[in-house]
């Protein structure tokens, strides 16, 4: 993306977030933050870490060079087959967690 060497890194998971259309809410609960921690993110009044900017690329197939130098494309070309992998056992894992809690209240 031409110029975006030129923001933070902050401007630059903002960019992500309207580029994929979602609203901080929704883009928070995708990555497991509160709506508050991405709001202060955007106007830079919280520090962007390694753990966050894994997430952001890992989430949304982000470049993590261009999310921490804003050289390159936005986007990879095609998902990381290990990330799409994870992916899938992560949500397994939380559809399987919120079940089980159900059938433990029950029991």
């Amino acid at each position: 993306m031409k110029g975006g060497h030129l923001m933070s890194v902050n401007q630059r998971i903002k960019l992500v977030r309207q580029a994929l259309n979602l609203s901080q809410a929704k883009f928070a609960k995708e990555i497991s933050i509160s709506n508050g921690y991405i709001a202060g993110i955007e106007l830079e009044k919280r520090n962007v870490n390694d753990r966050l900017i894994k997430l952001v690329c890992i989430t949304f197939n982000v470049s993590e060079h261009w999310l921490r130098t804003g050289n390159g494309d936005m986007f990879e070309e095609q998902p990381n087959k290990n990330v799409q992998l994870f992916n899938i056992y992560c949500k397994n894992n939380c559809f399987i967690m919120r079940i089980s809690k159900n059938i433990f209240k029950f029991a």
